[in-house]
């Protein structure tokens, strides 16, 4: 009830401040009121800040105690400071409380600020998502539109695909919405969805479309031009995020690659005089690396064009046609239905056993069915061989190297695979805009697409003329040609593809002559052609540079482990410690000397893994791309320190 009264009251204080959030909660599509959500935020900043606080009292409650000892051995190899509970005199208890209100307003005052602006991120990151997808979307509309639907029903039909099209379907339903619930006209409706809108060019889309509908003009050849203008932009929106992915990628390669390993060599050296320990030194290889890495990781992801997120939502047709038709049973027949049951059945293992790397590379997530189980099998292996030494760095010294071996288990087959499947994908996505831009040749002659495919069928376009022999053998079934292309949708599963195929059946429903269509689509497959290859062309010179600085880092950490920590081992050994300044005594200690070694092997191993995911990120836009980049770098740092030491 309090918190209620805030929110109107913070409205009704600063209305101007509000409106603002009100308008990107509007864009953001959060289905909230400004009150509901500012009720939110006061009750998500309150808990995180009365949590903070607490830590705040624990963190003060430690800085203020009189009797700290230190005893408790940890996995980091140093001491833990552990307190002696006692009662607290009463300037202490002032102390610590003010430290957790200072601690509770400052976490309560940013997180209530933070989660103000939130709703302006989503309205900002929805209207990038839009733009992106906005010339496939008119591309769509353009083909309906040919073929003779009206307005209503191709801003509902758009909505429909909303796995396809994405942000564009999502706000073509607020259309729809006004015009079946609300009872506005389409007019209104569209002209209400130009307010509201985060992207500004759709609303320049959608303002112009308006104007053509009132004064009577062209829809068609409106968004045939638009469609254009559209594909031009976007090349031109390609380059600009190419350049920013560059200037993205030096930045990782100068703060989480050469600056821990900066940071390491610095640390290691102060160990000489005493001034360092196990304790910054894990900070940076267990902390700052796999942090800082996750932090550029959703940073790429976020600037990132996402035009490969699509999913294709299966509608299962009931056939009901003959539900009135009596069944007669004859006599014979039951072991002729039992087989066919029978085989049915069995069918899917059969395709398994005939092919299995097929079933692998419909779904590559399928390889952890059977890699997980391996991977805990051979850690348990590991587990009863290996001795239980009692000195904890001596026995994670003997199984961090079974642990990397385990998690190569599993990340190599799904590497092989997933690559496997991506080139076998690119080259099916090379033969694209050469297939349509024919099969919009044949369909100007005269051809309908159906007979345009037994023509195709005789040539030779790469690696799709296996799946154009397919979808010619649909048809000579009896398939309609629609679901022929979605059936070569489902098999080859890319957002490229699904976005061509819904377009091409969407127009070939409408209308037979779609060779303008096919036009707009081959141009539009050319153009995504184009962009990958120049993004993986720009991309291959700092993936490289990924690698050499990977590189760097292994062989300046084998070096220091090699000709420095090596030789103080072998001074400890041979009791020359009296040789060394007082100041050097603490590092030639056996046990720190292993933990500075197990650190370096373990920066080597973090490193490995997320410079390869980024590698993969920035190179072919896609984390799982980049693992058997993670893979090869894995594989190169367990053979260097095994072999080395």
């Amino acid at each position: 009830m309090i918190i209620d009264w805030y929110a109107y009251w913070a409205i009704g204080r600063r209305p101007a401040k509000y409106r603002s959030v009100r308008l990107d909660l509007l864009s953001a599509r959060t289905g909230l009121t400004t009150e509901q959500y500012i009720t939110c935020c006061v009750l998500i900043s309150l808990s995180f800040g009365a949590v903070t606080g607490i830590i705040g009292y624990l963190i003060a409650q430690m800085l203020f105690f009189p009797e700290v000892h230190t005893s408790l051995f940890n996995i980091f190899g140093t001491t833990i400071p552990a307190v002696t509970i006692s009662q607290p005199t009463l300037p202490e208890m002032v102390q610590r409380s003010l430290v957790a209100l200072l601690f509770f307003v400052a976490a309560t005052l940013l997180i209530y600020q933070l989660l103000l602006r939130y709703p302006g991120m989503v309205k900002n990151n929805r209207s990038v998502r839009i733009n992106l997808t906005l010339h496939n979307a008119v591309s769509y509309m353009y083909a309906m539109r040919r073929g003779g639907a009206e307005i209503l029903p191709i801003f509902k039909s758009l909505s429909d695909n909303a796995e396809i099209y994405g942000e564009v379907a999502y706000e073509c339903r607020q259309v729809v919405r006004d015009t079946e619930y609300f009872g506005m006209d389409v007019v209104s409706a569209i002209r209400n969805l130009s307010l509201t809108t985060p992207s500004e060019k759709l609303k320049d889309f959608l303002e112009d479309f308006v104007s053509i509908i009132e004064s009577g003009g062209n829809v068609a050849n409106f968004l045939g031009s638009r469609v254009r203008v559209y594909q031009d932009d976007a090349q031109f929106e390609q380059k600009q995020f190419l350049s920013t992915l560059q200037l993205v990628a030096e930045s990782y390669v100068t703060l989480f690659v050469a600056g821990p390993l900066f940071l390491i060599i610095i640390m290691v050296v102060l160990g000489l005089m005493g001034q360092t320990s196990t304790v910054q030194l894990s900070a940076v290889v267990y902390g700052l690396i796999p942090i800082g890495s996750l932090i550029f990781i959703i940073f790429v992801d976020m600037i990132s064009l996402h035009t490969d997120d699509v999913r294709r939502m299966t509608r299962r047709v009931v056939l009901r046609e003959f539900r009135d038709v009596r069944v007669v049973k004859r006599e014979g027949d039951e072991c002729l239905f039992s087989l066919l049951y029978r085989n049915d059945r069995w069918k899917h293992l059969w395709e398994f056993v005939r092919h299995p790397l097929g079933w692998f590379m419909t779904d590559v997530k399928r390889t952890f069915l059977v890699t997980v189980p391996l991977m805990l099998c051979y850690l348990a292996f590991v587990y009863v061989v290996v001795p239980q030494y009692q000195d904890f760095e001596l026995y994670l010294n003997v199984v961090d190297d079974h642990l990397i071996i385990a998690l190569l288990i599993v990340l190599v087959p799904y590497a092989v695979l997933f690559e496997l499947w991506r080139r076998k994908v690119r080259g099916i996505e090379k033969s694209i805009p050469e297939f349509l831009s024919r099969l919009s040749g044949i369909n100007r002659v005269g051809l309908t697409p159906a007979r345009a495919i037994a023509v195709l069928e005789k040539t030779n376009l790469g690696l799709i003329s296996y799946e154009i022999h397919r979808i010619k053998r649909d048809l000579d079934w009896g398939g309609l040609f629609s679901d022929a292309l979605v059936r070569f949708e489902h098999r080859v599963q890319t957002a490229a593809i699904a976005r061509n195929v819904t377009l091409i059946t969407k127009a070939s429903e409408m209308t037979g002559d779609i060779a303008e269509i096919l036009s707009i689509a081959a141009n539009d497959a050319r153009m995504s052609e184009t962009l990958k290859r120049e993004r993986l062309a720009d991309m291959i010179t700092y993936i490289i540079v990924i690698y050499l600085a990977f590189g760097v880092f292994v062989f300046v950490v084998v070096v220091l482990d090699w000709n420095f920590l090596s030789v103080l081992r072998d001074m400890g050994a041979g009791e020359s410690l009296k040789d060394l300044p007082s100041s050097m005594l603490a590092i030639t200690e056996a046990g720190t000397l292993i933990i500075i070694s197990r650190l370096l092997f373990h920066a080597c191993l973090i490193n490995a893994i997320f410079s390869g995911l980024i590698a993969g990120q920035m190179g072919e836009g896609s984390l799982p791309a980049g693992v058997k980049h993670t893979v090869i770098m894995l594989v190169i740092s367990l053979i260097i320190f095994n072999l080395a030491f």
